[in-house]
């Protein structure tokens, strides 16, 4: 339990913040430099890339971003390349790019605080860490309560695996539930 409530935990020291961001456009290699450096604690191994020239230029080619200029990357390319990042988790480049189309189209016209916008993630994004750690401690005792009734003398292991199918499954319905508004997105945008 201890080891979910560090990643909850660490989770908010692997966001990009405003403050991370210079106030001055970056080539590629020095948007992967701070991407790797700020997302290290995310990775699951030290072999893991959080972010490539290949992730960067299929993000453009696929318009998930909105023009870049000269090979340079601006504040709100990175604002827009780190929700991206936190997107693709559990969504897929086509649902990810639904979902950007509206804000890169308000941030190109030049009508949107993106900033404020981000603000806005990143304070509900803590606000969710908390409600992570007490919703797995929820979990662990309700799968403690469960493997109770089994009188199994395994059951560490059982323990565990029941938690990541709890987990997977609490995982499934909110990607789900994403997904579901990504369709409302799309469909707003037909009309």
């Amino acid at each position: 339990m201890e080891k979910i409530e560090l990643i909850a935990k660490s989770t908010l020291d692997n966001h990009l913040t405003l403050e991370d961001i210079p106030d001055i456009d970056l080539y590629m290699d020095q948007v992967i430099q701070l991407f790797e450096k700020k997302y290290e604690g995310s990775k699951r191994n030290v072999e893991e890339k959080v972010l490539t020239k290949t992730m960067i230029n299929n993000y453009a080619k696929g318009k998930l971003l909105f023009p870049i200029n000269n090979k340079k990357y601006s504040k709100e390319h990175l604002i827009l390349i780190s929700f991206i990042y936190q997107l693709k988790g559990a969504l897929s480049i086509n649902d990810i790019k639904l979902s950007l189309e509206g804000l890169n189209k308000k941030v190109s016209e030049a009508e949107f605080n993106l900033e404020k916008f981000y603000n806005s993630f990143l304070y509900l994004a803590e606000i969710n860490s908390d409600k992570f750690v007490e919703d797995v401690k929820d979990n662990v005792n309700e799968v403690n309560e469960e493997i109770n009734k089994l009188d199994d003398e395994d059951s560490t292991y059982l323990e565990q695996l029941l938690l990541i199918a709890s987990l997977i499954n609490m995982s499934n319905l909110y990607r789900k539930a994403a997904e579901k508004i990504v369709d409302e997105i799309g469909i707003g945008r037909e009309t």
